[in-house]
């Protein structure tokens, strides 16, 4: 849909513009599963929601919340990448077409969550491994319908004829509909994940597009929207709600951070990252299985210095408390 030129005048456009840094990023979008037009991120030929949509916004002149300060002191630590280049690290995703088989899914959760059946391809990628016993996230992107279906804690049974899970979700890809306020998805905060995910092509191509995920220890019985659920008790007012915007303060200094890092950076500035749900500290998430050696951890590891003072936070909305629709 947003593939304005054809791939004959793509050549030629990128003939005329050799020696430049044009090339590859052309290039990648004419061929690659990933994409981007008018800043709104394509992946699998599906546009990842509206231009408009918050995970799309370019949070750059957003004021300051005036908690700011208080919530990044409560935060200590140093940013992480959590992903690189071991194929178990990572959240991988899958895209399948629109013909892919629907199978039927079991849910621990169920009345928080959209029932199936879902799409899932007997070789679904499981975040972890077939074998992991964490979070097990199977995300899957359909094709032509454009909707995104995601699952925590997810295991296939007789060979993938059915799955269980813990929770699962179902976004339209063409809404900025959320889901319940109360209510929870693959993530505690009740959020997509695959748009959330730096990937490999967006940061071969040079340019991030949309806002990031975060996870932190403790986070505060609250969430802002987009976010529609929490997963703590605390009533803590220093401790993150879900969907707290984290922005990457505009006077950091990343002149120095180079590559696949360098891309990251820019992207924390211009769209920040959503609070997501409990883990470590600073940790932020990327492609990962079959794709991952696309990373490179060197590369990746100089975000690690970059500090939580590094960050600020943004004004986006109130927070609520919920828990139930």
């Amino acid at each position: 849909m947003y593939r304005i030129f054809s791939f004959t005048l793509l050549l030629a456009v990128l003939t005329a513009c050799a020696g430049t840094s044009m090339p590859l990023t052309a290039l990648r979008q004419a061929q690659g599963d990933t994409v981007r037009h008018a800043s709104v991120p394509i992946v699998g030929g599906c546009q990842i929601f509206p231009a408009d949509n918050p995970w799309n916004t370019d949070i750059t002149n957003y004021p300051l919340d005036p908690r700011s300060d208080a919530y990044i002191a409560a935060l200590p630590g140093n940013l992480h990448p959590d992903f690189g280049q071991n194929p178990h690290y990572g959240i991988p995703f899958n895209i399948v077409p629109a013909s892919q088989k629907k199978v039927p899914v079991s849910f621990r959760y169920y009345s928080q969550s959209d029932p199936g059946p879902y799409p899932i391809p007997p070789n679904a990628q499981i975040e972890g491994g077939r074998h992991a016993s964490g979070d097990r996230h199977v995300l899957v992107l359909q094709k032509g319908v454009c909707k995104l279906y995601e699952m925590f804690d997810a295991y296939p049974v007789h060979g993938g004829k059915r799955w269980r899970a813990g929770s699962g979700a179902i976004f339209h890809l063409d809404s900025n509909k959320l889901r319940p306020n109360g209510w929870t998805s693959a993530d505690a905060a009740g959020l997509p994940i695959i748009p959330a995910l730096v990937k490999c092509d967006e940061v071969a191509a040079g340019e991030i597009d949309h806002a990031l995920r975060v996870t932190f220890q403790q986070t505060q019985r609250g969430y802002i929207h987009p976010a529609t659920h929490f997963a703590s008790n605390s009533r803590n007012k220093d401790l993150p709600p879900m969907g707290l915007r984290i922005r990457m303060k505009a006077s950091y200094d990343i002149s120095g951070i180079t590559g696949q890092s360098h891309v990251i950076a820019v992207a924390m500035k211009t769209y920040g990252m959503f609070v997501a749900d409990n883990g470590s500290n600073w940790y932020f998430q990327g492609e990962g299985g079959r794709q991952s050696s696309c990373w490179n951890d060197n590369d990746l590891n100089q975000l690690k210095n970059v500090p939580n003072t590094a960050f600020e936070v943004v004004k986006t909305g109130r927070i609520r408390h919920k828990s139930g629709p």
